[in-house]
């Protein structure tokens, strides 16, 4: 039996639609549904950040996006602008997908600039850093949880969803231990229900990324 968290589990939640099909209708109802459900957050594709702020601005939902997804393979500059834009359109927060590739290099100092920039251009708004854990050793996923906390960033995040594999129990725990209490952890990909998303916390996530927030919130 895993224990309960000491906040409600609506609290934990960035409900999350991130289909390159999704359209204004499915979003108006991802907003509708954080609202009747109190939970924490949406994330969206950039060009629903407006949008969503349009229909939550009377809300206390937090609006997340996310910038170079889902694969992180643009460039710097690119994720600045991404992030600017977001956050001239109302995001408050940023979840934004490492370079891989450079990282599997070991361009350690680039990771880290790179994270540091799409900061400054986020304004104050958190970053969350996603490592895409599917593609990396135990070694890797704790190197760049370490160059997450080098460059300040608020959260380390699994997954994007649309790569390898999504969080496991396991990679949760690695982060946490990493980053101790320097950063957040947020569970992302694959959990679709409480007991998933109970285990995730259990083992140190902070936040969790899920597109059913409804029915892990209610039970």
């Amino acid at each position: 039996m895993v224990d309960q968290p000491e906040s409600p589990l609506s609290a934990y939640i960035d409900h999350t639609l991130l289909r390159p099909n999704a359209t204004a209708g499915d979003i108006e109802k991802l907003c509708s549904e954080a609202i009747d459900h109190q939970l924490f957050a949406v994330c969206v594709n950039g060009c629903w950040v407006q949008h969503a702020w349009n229909y939550l601005a009377d809300s206390d939902v937090t609006i997340a996006t996310v910038v170079g997804f889902p694969f992180g393979a643009s460039d710097s500059d690119s994720k600045r602008y991404e992030t600017e834009a977001a956050v001239d359109n109302g995001a408050h927060e940023i979840d934004m997908v490492m370079n891989l590739g450079r990282f599997i290099d070991g361009d350690h100092r680039y990771i880290v600039r790179e994270i540091r920039d799409v900061i400054d251009a986020a304004d104050d708004r958190r970053l969350k850093v996603i490592i895409e854990t599917g593609h990396f050793s135990h070694e890797q996923i704790a190197t760049a949880c370490q160059l997450a906390v080098e460059a300040e960033a608020h959260f380390v995040k699994t997954s994007t969803g649309f790569g390898p594999g999504g969080a496991t129990v396991e990679h949760v725990r690695l982060m946490r231990e990493t980053v101790n209490h320097r950063a957040g952890v947020k569970a992302s990909g694959g959990i679709r229900d409480r007991e998933t998303a109970l285990a995730m916390i259990e083992a140190g996530a902070t936040r969790i990324g899920t597109s059913s927030g409804v029915t892990i919130a209610g039970g």
